[in-house]
């Protein structure tokens, strides 16, 4: 979390962000399709070729920052009502959703018609596999931030492992135990599984 930020600044900030980032997008590709060409057509250079290739580095590009600056969005108002690594977990979610959705609406936009629309569901049905295990973690993060069945410094046994919880992120928990050894242990396992809660910290 950036320092000094307030729920009401960050908001603010990342709403003004993804504005200019969509901004930024129709004027650049504005600029390119129609401006650039010309202007290299006049000393004999042709990237009418090339075209289709920048544009799909442009909607990447942009389309990333795009998503960037709406997750931090929700993230900050998000933060109003709940801490950080809940507002984090949802962060995360929502990039990785992002993300796919981005590349799967540039592969259906290639392919145009009914076989950019097969193309695109192909592509998101591939990216939702090889996330579903990221995914999945960070859903399981979001559930334990929520539920909070443990707490950072509370002493319990997650899947297997005992000792002092250091941190709770979107992915992992992390577990200190008792010989000085971290243990990361999966979001998902840990829901899958019984916490013991040998002591709760108490500030």
């Amino acid at each position: 979390m950036a320092l000094g930020k307030t729920p009401a600044s960050g908001f603010r900030d990342s709403l003004l962000s993804l504005v200019l980032w969509i901004a930024a997008y129709i004027v650049t590709a504005a600029v390119v399709n129609t401006k650039i060409p010309d202007i290299l057509a006049s000393f004999g250079v042709s990237i009418q070729s090339y075209m289709a290739y920048i544009n799909i580095a442009l909607a990447l590009l942009f389309g990333y920052m795009i998503v960037r600056s709406t997750s931090n969005m929700i993230y900050w108002s998000l933060r109003a009502r709940y801490d950080h690594p809940q507002a984090a977990a949802v962060r995360s979610i929502i990039v990785i959703v992002g993300i796919g959705g981005l590349l799967a609406s540039i592969a259906g936009g290639i392919a145009g018609g009914a076989a950019g629309v097969a193309l695109g569901g192909f592509l998101g049905i591939v990216v939702g596999f090889a996330s579903q295990q990221i995914l999945g973690q960070a859903v399981a993060g979001l559930f334990i931030l929520l539920a909070r069945p443990v707490s950072i410094g509370d002493t319990a046994s997650i899947a297997g492992e005992a000792g002092s919880v250091e941190d709770i992120t979107s992915l992992f928990i992390h577990i200190r135990k008792d010989d000085g050894t971290l243990v990361l242990i999966p979001n998902n396992m840990a829901i899958g599984s019984k916490i013991y809660v040998i002591k709760r910290y108490s500030s």
